[in-house]
């Protein structure tokens, strides 16, 4: 009878984590048109995907502010901004987070790029990123490589932090010696 009760709640626990994945959305592939988005930044000024047409736009998601994996993050794309802007780059960074958390962040570390802040995690859902453990909610770790016309160029889906800002200007650099930028 133990057992019957155990797998029974096992069963209902798998299936409400199935429905949980069900509704993060599918990640979007090569070649696709990138999700619109209109978000607030750190500093309440909205941004939408046509604020980057026409530029390169590395649109980069994260779970957390101020944790050491995404500060790590933040702070190499910072500190690469320059080679990434002379590759005609804009950086955004998107979490769940609020916009008073993202401002506290990017003061902290003087983030010069737009922290998106995707309360609702509607953004982070539509490019299929939304880690939803019930009571919390995050964006699982992804950058997209979006190119001028607003098509995803690049899917980074195993992200190491350490080094992914120098990794993302490699790859940018082969695509515009390969004639694809």
């Amino acid at each position: 009878m133990k057992i019957l009760i155990i797998f029974s709640l096992l069963s209902i626990l798998a299936l409400l984590v199935a429905s949980q994945l069900a509704r993060a959305g599918i990640v979007p592939k090569i070649g696709a048109d990138a999700p619109n988005f209109n978000l607030p930044d750190q500093n309440g000024k909205i941004y939408t995907l046509a604020d980057f047409y026409g530029q390169w736009l590395v649109l980069y998601f994260y779970p957390k502010d101020d944790t050491p994996n995404c500060t790590e993050q933040a702070c190499n794309f910072r500190d690469d901004l320059n080679q990434l802007t002379e590759l005609g780059v804009q950086v955004a960074g998107v979490s769940v987070d609020d916009s008073k958390s993202h401002a506290d962040f990017a003061k902290k570390y003087a983030l010069p790029f737009p922290l998106l802040a995707d309360k609702n995690a509607e953004v982070t859902t539509r490019y299929g990123v939304l880690r939803n453990l019930g009571l919390f909610k995050l964006a699982r770790r992804y950058t997209f490589l979006i190119d001028p016309q607003a098509k995803i160029s690049k899917v980074y889906d195993k992200v190491e932090t350490s080094h992914h800002s120098k990794e993302i200007i490699e790859d940018l650099n082969k695509l515009l010696a390969a004639g694809k930028a």
